[in-house]
């Protein structure tokens, strides 16, 4: 695999400023910004670092990158005989994490690349870790686990939702997050690095975004069947082969992953439950069919009321369905910004006010809090039959969350 050219954007954009917060945090440890408090030598290299909330699940997490490539879709930007290759990440509960290191937000080449699209590659930051541990053993009961597949959106990455990821896996799950070639930065084995891609040309449609997310049910599919799907056969953590079950697989994604995400469960049955995380439903072509399996849109910028499309695919649900959304969210509530930014905010000295053109009004911590309860409450009850109450109606416990009808 060889580094797919590098397309700088003009301008900053909300994934960009990320990119310059997070810089910003290696190159001015927050001792300096935080004063006094910070006078621990130790405090303050941790501080060097931005956190992401802990899972709240019982268990701990595991996380494993797979190599795909999927010889059904010819790849015309690569070149001839090349076929479409993308990078993925399984995460799932773990047996035993002591011995294995922790894995970080971003491979560390992808994350320099994301820096360089901000136009600070000159600096080497310390992005966020995670709580997956990698290559740790999988956490086996004799039952087989449920499988949610996540697709992020334009021009971001596979992390994204990772305070969302994580916390599936430590509640039972395994969560496969994708990697969409010519729209993401990751890392492939070679040590090659693609950024997206400005080309008419390439696969970044919905519609791309929905093959590839098939493509990886076929790959869980091979896991729960023994074989390994990863093209370099690189040992997988133990467990793994055996342990998915392709009876019980679900599909969730952020913005045009969530668009993504309703195209793929449209297409294929064995999706048995979609969540779109605020997915503005811009589906070329229109919706063809209606869908009769669980449907749930938790929306921020795109909703019913403002948007056409998001309104006339919610027509064409006819089995379960939901549609929430949380006062104040902005179009990042639901992912990994509501937990970052106010940490970048307070390294770089932001207002009240710039931090609210980021991320919205919505109370942060209870941002986070929402993204870890409802997409679990969800799977729970469809791909798991664990029916709570949550999905009933509003909570006290999230005064911030409106039904709508």
């Amino acid at each position: 695999m060889t580094a797919t050219p590098f397309i700088r954007r003009k301008g900053m954009t909300r994934r960009s400023m990320l990119g310059a917060a997070l810089a910003a945090g290696a190159a001015v440890p927050l001792a300096a910004a935080a004063g006094p408090a910070w006078a621990d030598p130790a405090a303050a290299a941790a501080a060097t670092r931005l956190l992401l909330p802990l899972p709240t699940g019982p268990h701990p997490v595991g996380t494993v990158q797979l190599h795909l490539v999927d010889r059904s879709r010819p790849d015309a930007i690569a070149g001839p005989g090349r076929f479409r290759e993308l990078m993925a990440t399984v995460w799932y509960p773990a047996r035993d994490v002591q011995r294995y290191p922790v894995a970080p937000w971003m491979p560390a080449g992808a994350l320099q690349a994301f820096l360089a699209d901000a136009g600070l590659s000159e600096l080497a930051p310390l992005g966020p870790l995670t709580a997956g541990h990698v290559g740790a053993p999988v956490r086996r009961t004799g039952r087989r686990l449920p499988v949610v597949v996540f697709s992020h959106g334009a021009h971001s990455h596979q992390g994204d939702h990772t305070v969302m990821v994580q916390e599936l896996a430590s509640h039972g799950y395994a969560a496969v997050t994708v990697a969409h070639q010519y729209d993401t930065y990751t890392e492939f084995p070679d040590g090659g690095i693609a950024v997206p891609l400005r080309d008419r040309q390439a696969p970044t449609l919905p519609g791309d975004f929905a093959a590839d997310v098939r493509f990886v049910l076929d790959c869980v599919e091979e896991l729960a069947a023994g074989c390994n799907p990863d093209v370099d056969r690189r040992e997988l953590p133990a467990g793994l082969l055996g342990s998915l079950d392709p009876r019980r697989m679900g599909a969730f994604g952020w913005s045009k992953g969530g668009t993504a995400t309703a195209c793929a469960t449209l297409a294929d049955e064995r999706i048995r439950a979609g969540l779109s995380l605020d997915g503005p439903m811009q589906m070329k072509p229109p919706l063809a069919g209606d869908l009769d399996r669980a449907f749930m849109m938790m929306s921020a910028e795109f909703t019913r009321a403002t948007d056409p499309e998001a309104a006339a695919f919610w027509s064409h649900l006819r089995g379960w369905r939901l549609n929430i959304q949380a006062e104040g969210a902005a179009h990042v509530s639901y992912g990994d910004n509501e937990a970052l930014f106010p940490q970048v905010a307070k390294v770089l000295g932001w207002s009240g006010q710039q931090l609210q053109d980021v991320i919205g009004t919505l109370d942060p911590d209870q941002a986070v809090k929402i993204q870890q309860a409802y997409p679990l409450a969800f799977f729970d009850e469809h791909l798991r039959h664990r029916r709570g109450h949550l999905l009933d109606g509003p909570s006290p416990d999230f005064p911030a969350v409106t039904f709508l009808p």
